[in-house]
């Protein structure tokens, strides 16, 4: 699987993103994921945004080859915070055959990822047609327990 490299814009973006989060302060629907790092063993965060689907809630790792993806896979498990609200959970997988209805939902849920995604060149139109004919490239985690 290829790596998309995370534009250096978009790294500044999660850092601020990131400190903004971790005094307490929400940002749309945007949280932090804690989880254990598969080589560190430190906890490892990234700004997330769940969203649901069928009564579902799911996280989408759009930029193949993501460190935040490698150790959520590894864990299993981690913190998703919004706010000063924190919870546990537990990521699953989902399969690839599984993932269209997901990733067809992601445009209309999600918007504001889908034009950081074609910013960095993970998708070119972001359409619901585009996520899904990717599934094999991006991933898609169940939250359980949020």
């Amino acid at each position: 699987m290829n790596k998309v490299a995370l534009p250096r814009g978009l790294r500044t973006v999660n850092r601020v993103v990131k400190a903004l989060l971790g005094t307490g302060i929400r940002i749309g629907d945007i949280h932090v994921l804690t989880v254990v790092g598969r080589r560190s063993g430190q906890p490892r965060s990234t700004p997330v945004t769940p969203y649901e689907v069928d009564g579902e809630r799911y996280l989408l790792g759009g930029y193949p080859g993501a460190d935040w993806v490698h150790n959520a896979r590894a864990a299993g498990e981690g913190t998703l915070a919004h706010g000063r609200r924190r919870k546990r959970v537990r990521l699953v997988e989902v399969p690839v055959a599984d993932r269209g209805p997901m990733l067809r939902a992601f445009p209309e849920k999600v918007p504001n990822g889908v034009g950081m995604m074609v910013k960095a060149g993970a998708v070119t139109e972001g359409s619901p047609e585009e996520f899904a004919a990717n599934a094999d490239r991006f991933t898609v985690f169940r939250v359980v327990g949020a």
